[in-house]
């Protein structure tokens, strides 16, 4: 199989926050944060490989800055920043109502796994432009040795 070479491309998702995705002060519950995190991490790792091969490895961090009220939209940003032979990491960004500030930011790994679940290659390679890129991707790739 030849490799594709792929630019990071933003896949973006928003969410209204309810009173179920709330924790006992009536913020966003981090639970249902990171149910989210994944779950845009996971689509933006669909936009290059199949569905079906997808399993989250871990999820690296996923840092709040500040809360997150009922009723507010959140914009989650996510987009593949590094690729090795099997692994994929998504940079995941949270913003509330197009605030450029991000409220949640961290990254989360990917496996490819064939039919079996066992790792298995995508023959994705992640080619950064621009500076920010570039930085993700090393962030990124400094991560697979922790």
């Amino acid at each position: 199989m030849e490799k594709r070479i792929i630019e990071p491309v933003d896949t973006v998702t928003m969410r209204l926050v309810k009173s179920e995705d709330l924790n006992h002060h009536g913020t966003l519950f981090a639970g249902r944060t990171a149910e989210w995190f994944v779950e845009s991490g996971f689509i933006a790792a669909t936009t290059l490989l199949d569905p079906k091969g997808v399993v989250c490895l871990k999820i690296h961090g996923m840092h709040f800055s500040k809360p997150v009220k009922p009723g507010q939209i959140i914009k989650l940003a996510s987009k593949i920043v590094y690729a090795g032979k099997s692994s994929i990491i998504a940079y995941i960004t949270v913003s509330v109502n197009n605030d450029p500030k991000f409220v949640v930011e961290g990254f989360v790994t990917f496996i490819y796994v064939d039919e079996n679940t066992k790792p298995c290659a995508h023959y994705v390679e992640i080619n950064p432009v621009t500076e920010v890129d570039k930085a993700l991707y090393e962030a990124a790739r400094n991560l697979k040795n922790k």
